[in-house]
């Protein structure tokens, strides 16, 4: 027990970056416009998308490395494509979930400056992430968590007591809305639970753990935390779905594409079924988990960025220190991302159109992950020991197909013409 306490904490940071934005706002849109007919989609992109996330830990702790090295072991071209997608993600990225951070906090304070939010969010994020400590924000994301899923299931137990508010089956299909439900999809899709490039910042933290406690556990406790903290991703987005679906499928209410309107909308969710006199609560918890997700994610991708620069310009940074490399990734990030919603906030439907801009691109360039992450569990790369067994790399193989099946078919409904 005490050596599994050590290993704990990736898995959670893993879930917390998870259920921002693809459960607190897509699971519940999902569940509000389709209603239960979005159940799969969230089932099978958890179950397609769990071996690419599992093998980044897998690969740190079997090899003592993040798996971005792993990249530049498989060749300088599969390097060059992790550094490219994450330059061409993370301010969109991170622009989104800073975006949605801002309109929760606008709404728990009374805020009517969007700019003006988000750059209070940036600026404290950076302050907590500049000191490159992993303890700090291992213990932040923790607290977070603990919060975040009394308050889920709580919500979603007593929604489950009063039972569905709309006038339609939960199941119920409506042709007419046939094209929207294809385009919601695939945008929901790229970050159920996330993004799949963060397979990388699993195998990341996972290092910065064995750093921080000094103690190198086993594949066994590795996994462990891991699944920890997959299984309660997963689980919640169900939960979100549920509340979604339940309060208002079938209701003449739709979600507004401001963020700041979207934001009061998912807090009114939880006091429909709490009361009135919890919403000052389920706002500061709605808030509370964005944030969360927001320092997540900027330190994922400083992190991330920072290794992958590091291993491609490694002759140009010698001279160059980890914390510093981090720090100026922070900064980069930061600016770029604050352009991105300054562009953004003045469409009245900007917030909308920035996450499924995001979530889109994410699930776009799922395959290529998915395939590297493939081929560096194998023997030659992690050992026999750390091979994963038959089932596992079946469901690899299903898992491809199944993001390079999408793929095609947003490309198809997308670009092509009608036949």
């Amino acid at each position: 027990m005490k050596n599994l306490l050590k290993t704990l904490g990736p898995g959670i940071l893993f879930a917390s970056t998870a259920i921002g934005v693809s459960h607190l706002v897509q699971s519940t849109q999902a569940g509000a416009n389709f209603g239960f007919t979005m159940i799969w989609a969230v089932i099978l992109a958890n179950l397609f998308k769990y071996p690419f996330f599992e093998y980044g830990a897998r690969y740190a702790n079997a090899t003592g490395e993040s798996i971005i090295a792993g990249y530049n072991r498989l060749g300088k071209p599969a390097i060059w494509i992790f550094f490219f997608i994450t330059l061409l993600s993370m301010f969109l990225v991170t622009a989104a979930v800073g975006f949605v951070t801002a309109g929760f906090m606008q709404n728990l304070f009374g805020i009517e400056s969007a700019i003006g939010t988000v750059v209070v969010i940036f600026i404290v994020c950076i302050i907590i992430l500049i000191s490159n400590n992993f303890k700090l924000l291992d213990g932040l994301i923790k607290v977070i968590g603990i919060i975040l899923l009394l308050t889920t299931i709580v919500a979603f137990v007593m929604v489950l007591s009063k039972g569905p508010q709309g006038n339609l089956p939960l199941w119920d299909f409506n042709v007419d809305t046939k094209a929207a439900y294809l385009a919601f999809l695939i945008p929901f899709m790229g970050w159920m639970p996330t993004a799949l490039d963060l397979s990388a910042w699993s195998s990341l933290w996972t290092i910065e753990r064995i750093e921080q406690t000094g103690y190198h556990p086993t594949l066994k406790e590795t996994k462990f935390d891991f699944n920890l903290g997959y299984l309660l991703s997963a689980l919640l987005a169900i939960c979100f779905v549920t509340l979604g679906a339940f309060i208002m499928f079938g209701t003449s209410f739709t979600f507004s594409a401001s963020g700041v309107k979207f934001s009061g909308e998912i807090v009114s969710l939880y006091t429909e079924t709490f009361g009135d006199w919890a919403n000052i609560i389920i706002s500061a918890s709605a808030f509370s988990i964005m944030f969360g997700t927001c320092v997540a994610v900027f330190d994922g991708y400083s992190r991330a960025m920072s290794a992958t620069t590091r291993i491609i310009f490694e002759k140009q940074l010698v001279n160059i220190s980890k914390t510093k490399l981090y720090r100026g990734m922070l900064l980069i990030i930061s600016v770029g991302s604050f352009i991105l919603i300054s562009v953004f906030h003045e469409d009245p439907a900007g917030f909308k159109k920035l996450i499924t801009l995001a979530t889109s691109i994410s699930f776009l360039l799922a395959p290529l992950i998915a395939l590297f992450n493939m081929l560096l569990v194998r023997k030659k790369y992690v050992g026999a020991a750390y091979v994963p067994n038959k089932i596992m790399r079946l469901l690899s193989y299903f898992g491809f197909l199944f993001l390079s099946a999408f793929t095609l078919l947003y490309l198809f409904q997308s670009y092509l013409p009608p036949l």
